[in-house]
């Protein structure tokens, strides 16, 4: 005959055992909430490196991108953090369609996004498709915001040492190249521009 003595330490044991999988279960679930960034959805920093890192081990053919989205500071002081806010969501969700089921996408903070993805023939023409994607207007309250998006990536296979560090490093330099080349191009553009403005008064004086 059973011991009932034994039954009761049994049912102990399993409520513990299942309290335990509850508790295990809701941490999980905390940790993975606290991994993503709850504006975008995407992974933070942690998350996405970890993610990243795991990637990266398994296809050494991969490559780490950087983008930062340009005029966001622009839209943030003319028109609200709300409006900032829905620029950055829209954002994440083109990084996250365009990455697709073979790339992961995070944010790092602010208006910097990263992602790792497939390396392919096709890399560079696919993140001018993500400069015009996240070039694309967003509505918010009746009104039109646009940003653009400087992005540099670094292919793991082409660099000395085919770690995410050395590939976030690389993809930053790359970035920051890339805005400074925009940069000067808008002035170039612009310089042209304000020459004719300033000598508008004087032509008028002489017509008149």
């Amino acid at each position: 005959m059973t011991n009932p003595a034994y039954i009761v330490q049994g049912l102990v044991v399993l409520a513990l055992v299942a309290g335990w999988a509850v508790h295990a279960h809701r941490l999980h679930r905390r940790l993975d909430r606290s991994r993503h960034d709850p504006l975008t959805g995407l992974w933070t920093r942690d998350g996405w490196s970890r993610r990243a890192g795991r990637t990266i081990r398994r296809r050494p053919r991969a490559a780490v991108l950087l983008a930062d989205l340009d005029g966001f500071k622009t839209v943030n002081d003319v028109h609200g953090h709300a409006a900032g806010d829905a620029v950055l969501a829209a954002a994440g969700e083109r990084l996250t369609a365009w990455c697709g089921a073979h790339g992961t996408a995070g944010r790092l903070g602010g208006d910097e996004f990263v992602a790792v993805v497939e390396d392919d023939a096709r890399l560079d023409d696919r993140l001018a498709d993500l400069a015009e994607l996240l070039h694309q207007p967003v509505e918010h309250q009746g009104v039109t915001l646009t940003v653009g998006a400087s992005i540099g990536a670094a292919r793991l296979a082409a660099l000395p040492e085919p770690t995410l560090t050395a590939a976030l490093k690389a993809a930053d330099q790359a970035m920051y190249r890339v805005k400074g080349r925009t940069r000067r191009g808008r002035r170039l553009l612009l310089a042209p521009a304000f020459a004719v403005l300033r000598g508008l008064p004087q032509r008028l004086r002489l017509a008149a």
